[in-house]
């Protein structure tokens, strides 16, 4: 979760820690813990934001449980898995050397000669 998604409501500028989806077969609104990507259709809200949603008339709100103090800060495992991905990605073999120029369009790949 990117502590740099902001709540989407206009004007705010305080960090999301919640997710909005809309259901429209059921005419369910569901807010739940912040999603992991920012999806088109859904929209990230800030506790305060979340707790005062209100849904169309007709409609119900479905709230799923998460806590909103835990969801502004990465925890341990977040942390540690992103330094896990980092050290794996440094550890990655170069592509073969190249000792030939190709060319495609106006951009040149050169080998480690040139």
């Amino acid at each position: 979760m990117s502590p740099l998604r902001r709540c989407t409501r206009p004007a705010c500028l305080r960090s999301a820690v919640a997710t909005l989806t809309y259901v429209y077969a059921d005419k369910t609104a569901v807010l739940g813990p912040l999603a992991v990507y920012a999806e088109p259709h859904s929209y990230d809200l800030c506790a305060e934001h979340a707790e005062r949603l209100s849904a169309p008339k007709g409609w119900e709100v479905l709230r799923l449980q998460f806590d909103a103090a835990a969801a502004q800060a990465p925890s341990a495992d977040d942390l540690e898995a992103l330094a896990d991905a980092v050290r794996e990605a440094a550890h990655v073999s170069p592509p073969e050397e190249q000792t030939s120029t190709r060319r495609g369009g106006h951009l040149r790949v050169l080998g480690p000669q040139d």
